[in-house]
């Protein structure tokens, strides 16, 4: 089936439309300065598809939310959900074929890049049967594909980098077809920019980026100067979705608006007498009283309530009883177990955890916190491996090894190393993605090739498909799974 999206007319008047199945397989570049209207070209192009492909929006501005009354998006604040939560939501947006707009409005720069990240992570490890066609439409590019450093984390700008480049460079083979928007070429990562094979070219005025633009468009330099000459709204378009030659589009109209529109000038106050005693007026003299407003008490933050909670409670008269160590033990393994298997608490930190595993332990009758944040992060990780106690004397060969490793590492080391003590099937991607608090397949390899970079594991996969895991230095080795 043959879909086509007006998106505007040429100079003759001649309609100028994008075919939907070939933008899916070769994906889109958008280019213009601020105010050169590539947000109102993405409306366009998401106005005039909606109903016809799943669209996926990445809005750091929050925009595109005024889709979901019109075309059915739904509008998810990014602010208000966990990392894990994110990854996630992008799952069951594959699942479920929803059109889905997700502001990043509110997070700063590094928030938005690791959100970003995650959520393309969580599109793009999606199960094989959810590999829907979609169009991932990614407005100011450049922002979560830069082509350089910047202030934020290099941490940070490699995974949204990542994200970035699988989805244009590996994406099309699992549906998802990227639409990218930025201000400037220049500040876009080339290996992002070079996988688009379509491109919508408006006005610009750097040199640097008429050249790149040009290039992208075959143009020779010289005519390069065209580009700056180009007026609001209308674009060079050029690819196998749209042109075979360049060709200049004026993009239509939109029936929905954006939240933050363009700045209009409006009529100042009318003259005012003594405009100046107005504002200086109160310089020397005492502000009057503000009136007293009875307001609901602001929360307090997690500590301070703790600690007001702590001091409001009335004295024991008799201390709780000691617990002997073998008891403690077995109060701190029953909590350990029962914290792991609460679904919830994956996708929460190990201090909001500790907190929790503190107050389940005082219920139990241990009167002092047993662990610290370190040792709690650590007993964790093992507890999600399925080692409750401690471990025996067995496991310090192991634990030894892990040394080397993050404390948040060692559960998917040891979740491994139990399997292989046991000579049990080989860990799945999910099992090892639990044990690490994620529930993103891709993360759990990459951890996995992290581990053996370590040369504390080596994998192996044979010719079924089927993985084995051995530890060379215990001489222990899963079966194959």
């Amino acid at each position: 089936m043959t879909v086509r999206v007006n998106m505007g007319v040429d100079g003759k008047g001649d309609a100028i439309s994008i075919d939907l199945e070939e933008l899916l397989a070769t994906r889109l570049l958008v280019q213009g300065n601020s105010g050169s209207g590539k947000s109102h070209l993405l409306r366009r192009l998401l106005e005039r598809s909606a109903g016809q492909v799943q669209q996926v929006v990445i809005d750091p501005e929050g925009d595109f939310v005024t889709l979901a009354e019109r075309y059915g998006h739904v509008p998810v604040e990014a602010a208000d959900h966990s990392e894990s939560d994110i990854v996630r939501l992008a799952g069951r947006i594959r699942e479920h074929r929803a059109s889905v707009v997700l502001s990043l409005e509110g997070l700063e720069a590094e928030g938005q890049m690791r959100c970003a990240a995650a959520f393309l992570g969580g599109l793009f490890d999606a199960p094989r049967d959810h590999w829907y066609p979609a169009l991932v439409v990614v407005d100011e590019a450049q922002l979560f594909a830069p082509s350089g450093g910047g202030e934020v984390a290099e941490e940070v700008r490699r995974a949204s980098l990542s994200a970035m480049t699988n989805l244009m460079c590996r994406g099309r083979k699992r549906g998802l077809a990227g639409v990218i928007a930025t201000q400037r070429l220049a500040k876009l990562a080339k290996n992002v920019a070079a996988e688009a094979s379509n491109f919508l070219m408006g006005r610009t005025f750097l040199d640097i980026d008429m050249a790149r633009a040009a290039d992208l468009l075959g143009m020779e330099r010289r005519q390069a100067e065209a580009i700056r000459d180009l007026p609001r709204g209308t674009f060079l378009a050029l690819g196998p979705a749209i042109a075979r030659r360049p060709v200049a589009v004026a993009i239509g109209e939109v029936e929905t608006r954006a939240r933050s529109m363009s700045p209009k000038l409006t009529p100042l106050n009318a003259p005012v007498e003594n405009l100046q005693e107005l504002l200086f007026s109160s310089a020397d003299e005492p502000a009057p009283p503000l009136p007293i407003v009875a307001s609901e008490p602001r929360p307090l933050p997690s500590e301070a309530l703790l600690q007001a909670m702590a001091s409001g409670m009335p004295t024991r008269a008799e201390p709780m009883p000691e617990k002997s160590a073998d008891e403690a033990a077995a109060i701190i393994a029953q909590v350990l177990c029962a914290i792991v298997e609460d679904v919830h608490s994956a996708a929460r930190s190990a201090s909001v955890l500790l907190q929790d595993f503190t107050v389940r332990c005082r219920m139990a009758g241990l009167a002092r916190p047993p662990l610290d944040l370190a040792d709690f992060t650590r007993r964790l990780s093992m507890a999600r491996a399925g080692i409750f106690d401690g471990g025996d004397e067995s496991w310090a060969p192991a634990l030894e090894a892990a040394r080397s490793l993050p404390d948040d590492m060692l559960g998917p080391f040891l979740l491994v190393a139990r399997a292989a003590r046991e000579g049990a099937p080989c860990p799945s991607d999910e099992a090892i993605a639990a044990s690490y608090g994620t529930a993103s397949l891709g993360r759990a390899r990459r951890l996995l090739q992290y581990i053996e970079s370590r040369e504390l594991i080596v994998s192996r996969v044979d010719l079924s498909g089927k993985r084995s895991i051995a530890i060379p230095r215990l001489g222990w080795a899963t079966a194959s799974a």
